[in-house]
């Protein structure tokens, strides 16, 4: 979405908007800099997610006492992987939407900037 804006504006053509629509080198350089700015920000928050839901289960075979409690007259363990577990992931969804937005804002602010 980002790249089509970039080719559709009628401004004058310069620097790494040219890059960009000609394909050169340099444009496929930036490019290939915003995606591994978006892989990165996948897998930090994959490793997020993993952490976050993938150490439960282990917390609950390391500490038997753990998974035994009731809250609410609710197993803990239930609480935390069949309920709890959607608002975080709505979370961390959300943050990684907000992220890559940002990303290819400035992605889009460094493609636009006037050449000096």
């Amino acid at each position: 979405m980002v790249l089509a804006e970039v080719s559709r504006r009628r401004q004058r053509s310069g620097g790494a908007r040219t890059e960009l629509t000609q394909q050169t080198r340099v444009g496929e350089a930036l490019i290939h800099g915003l995606v591994r700015a978006q892989l990165a920000l996948a897998l930090q928050l994959s490793a997020v997610v993993m952490v976050g839901l993938g150490g439960l289960p282990l917390l609950f075979a390391v500490a038997p006492s753990v998974g035994g409690t009731t809250v609410l007259g609710i197993n803990l363990p239930w609480l935390l992987l069949g309920v709890l577990s959607f608002p975080f992931l709505v979370a961390v969804g959300w943050t990684y939407v907000r992220l890559a937005e940002r990303n290819e804002q400035d992605f889009a602010d460094l493609v636009q900037r006037p050449e000096r």
